[in-house]
């Protein structure tokens, strides 16, 4: 950076909410509630992470953990997943309560406390309970009650956990994936109330549903680009993480996590889903960014040289890197490479983010986090890492160029 060590104040576009115990109660319609989620804390036993897929058992005599009960589901809180405030070595896969965690965790007033501390203005959340994009009402048997779900917790996200923040808290949606018709008509309800973001699958195939090949999607991203609504896709958003051997540990898998936003991305590209939507935005979470330059110039060279026979020549009339840097956002949090490679990554397509409260959380040592990474950066450039591309994508409220920002700061100072 040039100038002061000073950085702008964070828009986060990935971190994550804790649902509170009266979400289901108090938005859910009354005469769904009985076949709701239903909060619970009980103990829980033996918890492995086996193949990418969690095992998990409960016991009267376990710790106590807080769980959501919901038709045949045992969804129980993990420290790894509300992880901000333990050591390091703390952030295991023990059952947690909401009395343990930080209250940032679930509290929107306490969020915004611990957001002011990590020096982040605003915040994006993904769910938790419905998991990343809502599979866990697309799995559900009774789809009257899974859709009063989708619906509940959409109006909680908007009204009550980004309700009272100033717009600090921006609302993500999810939508019923078991029906484009109902998915278009949730983006189009949400929207009309100001949101500009919603979950979806990374590789719906995964889940058991249409590809994005097949043009079943294309009124859901049809109506996303005609609201502005933006296309957000967290790894692991396919309910499967990369895996090596079956019984590896956890850890390979958490190192492998990029695969599943570069398979996307390279569905994306090769699709002809942007060609037909130009306006559409897409944007990755979580899934780092130094892998993004070689698997550009990967795609370039395919179209280039193979596209007679790879199913693309009348498909996609330009190099995939093409419709990349034109609608495509990633995001970073811990990626040196991805940085020293800016300019192949793209200084307007890349993001940042926090990831609290999860175990990647740079929290509360965001800033220091940050300009590790960014020193040596011109002050524009950093500027739309920290919180410019992020306003642009999903166009928020908040000053348009580094210059309104800094007048912005110094009236407030």
């Amino acid at each position: 950076m040039t100038g002061s060590e000073e950085l702008p104040r964070i828009i986060s576009v990935d971190d994550h909410v804790i649902e509170p115990a009266h979400l289901f109660d108090t938005w859910l319609p009354k005469k769904f509630r009985d076949r709701g989620p239903q909060p619970l804390t009980a103990g829980i036993g033996e918890l492995e992470y086996v193949g990418g897929k969690y095992q998990i058992t409960m016991d009267p005599d376990g710790p106590p953990t807080d769980w959501w009960i919901y038709e045949d589901l045992k969804f129980p809180y993990k420290r790894n997943i509300a992880a901000v405030g333990f050591d390091r070595d703390e952030m295991t896969l023990e059952g947690i309560t909401r009395a343990e965690m930080r209250r940032g965790c679930w509290d929107p007033a306490e969020r915004l406390r611990d957001m002011d501390a990590n020096h982040v203005e605003g915040s994006l959340c993904f769910p938790t309970f419905p998991r990343f994009c809502g599979q866990t009402f697309a799995e559900a048997h009774d789809k009257d009650v899974a859709l009063a779900c989708v619906r509940a917790y959409n109006d909680w996200m908007v009204e009550e956990w980004c309700g009272g923040s100033g717009g600090r808290l921006i609302p993500l949606c999810i939508v019923p994936l078991w029906d484009v018709g109902l998915a278009v008509a949730e983006v189009r309800r949400n929207a009309g109330r100001g949101v500009r973001a919603v979950t979806f699958s990374e590789i719906p195939t995964h889940l058991g549903l249409p590809s994005i090949h097949s043009g079943y999607w294309d009124p859901l991203f049809a109506a996303c680009e005609e609201t502005g609504t933006v296309v957000c896709m967290h790894i692991g958003s396919s309910s499967q993480m990369p895996a090596a051997s079956p019984d590896a540990p956890p850890a390979v898998q958490a190192s492998l996590s990029f695969n599943n936003a570069m398979a996307s991305m390279m569905d994306f590209l090769f699709s002809g889903v942007l060609v037909r939507f130009p306006r559409l935005k897409l944007a990755y979470a979580e899934g780092q960014m130094g892998w993004i330059p070689y698997a550009l110039e990967r795609a370039d060279d395919v179209w280039e040289e193979h596209r007679a026979w790879g199913g693309v020549r009348d498909l996609i009339p330009e190099p995939p890197s093409t419709y990349y840097y034109r609608q495509i956002f990633c995001c970073f949090f811990r990626d040196k490479h991805g940085v020293a490679s800016l300019d192949a990554v793209g200084r307007d397509n890349a993001t940042f983010e926090t990831d609290y409260p999860h175990v990647d959380s740079t929290f509360p040592h965001t800033k220091e986090v940050a300009l590790e990474h960014v020193k040596g950066l011109d002050d524009e450039t950093v500027w739309k890492l920290m919180r410019g591309n992020a306003i642009r994508m999903l166009d928020l409220d908040l000053d348009r160029t580094p210059g309104q920002y800094r007048s912005r700061a110094s009236r407030a100072g």
